[in-house]
């Protein structure tokens, strides 16, 4: 029976952890600016990409994951600035323009890297709970996933730069009327949540193996985490993740993998019939 509930409680936590992460950078670009970025997953793949290679050229693993974010953000950046920048409130041509970016991606680097990069080992080995063994480095990834939380909300609601962010993006011609360099804040908040994917595919980099469409992995789990918590980045990725953390591992407990996955998409589909805001619109309905 320990066993049982100790194992439930680590898939509860992985699967949590998981969802939040996979979602924290697209809440930001989707939840916040309001760009619907298909090409969120090849951010990720970016970053893991980056963080092997990295890794491989003899430096520590987390300064190679702060490599892998460093280099997705970037071309978040430049991503935005040529692209994402003329498409503000066309949300069409956005997916459109994401998708076809994703592709491109994805195709170029199996034809420069190959169909697979030589991985790296899982870091930090596994402890002993009960008369089961579980990995550390999910336990890491767990208070990652929390850390990551608490960041964001003080850096967009206790920093000058999290005022400004707000400010240009719910008022932006306001914002522009009183000195605010409104481009720089866009490119710098798309840069953040681009960064946020790849430091997510640095940190799974040592737990899977690396291809060219792994992507794809990712991408859904983080659409029905952003559309079950809504619009609002910080108060609804959080509970999102757990509700829907808690549901794939109970299935998968119940019935293995495809339950989970089957059981996280029907619960997202009955989120969006009951609360079409999602978990934060009923959060601040509430409130109000």
């Amino acid at each position: 029976m320990f066993d049982a509930i100790v194992g439930f409680l680590y898939q509860f936590g992985d699967a949590s952890a998981f969802l939040v992460l996979c979602a924290s950078g697209l809440a930001i670009i989707f939840g916040m600016m309001g760009v619907i970025n298909l090409a969120h997953g090849e951010f990720i793949m970016a970053g893991a990409y980056m963080t092997v290679t990295v890794a491989k050229l003899g430096a520590p693993l987390p300064l190679a994951i702060v490599c892998g974010a460093l280099f997705a953000g970037l071309i978040g950046i430049l991503l935005e600035r040529f692209v994402i920048r003329h498409l503000y409130g066309r949300p069409l041509d956005t997916i459109v323009a994401t998708w076809g970016i994703s592709l491109i991606a994805s195709q170029g680097t199996l034809i420069l890297l190959g169909p697979s990069l030589a991985d790296i080992s899982t870091p930090l080995g596994s402890v002993q709970i009960g008369s089961l063994s579980y990995s550390v480095y999910r336990f890491v990834l767990m208070a990652t996933a929390a850390a990551i939380l608490a960041g964001l909300y003080l850096l967009f609601n206790f920093t000058r730069f999290g005022v400004l962010a707000r400010a240009t993006i719910q008022v932006p011609h306001m914002a522009e009327a009183l000195g605010v360099n409104t481009r720089f804040i866009y490119s710098l908040t798309f840069g953040i949540g681009a960064a946020l994917a790849g430091a997510t595919g640095g940190l799974y980099a040592p737990t899977m193996t690396l291809v060219p469409t792994m992507g794809a992995q990712f991408i859904t789990e983080a659409f029905v985490t952003v559309v079950t918590g809504g619009g609002d980045v910080f108060v609804g990725t959080a509970p999102a993740g757990v509700i829907l953390g808690f549901i794939r591992a109970a299935m998968t407990t119940w019935e293995g993998q495809l339950a989970g996955q089957i059981g996280l998409l029907i619960a997202v589909i009955i989120v969006i019939r009951v609360l079409p805001r999602g978990i934060s619109g009923l959060i601040l309905r509430e409130r109000t």
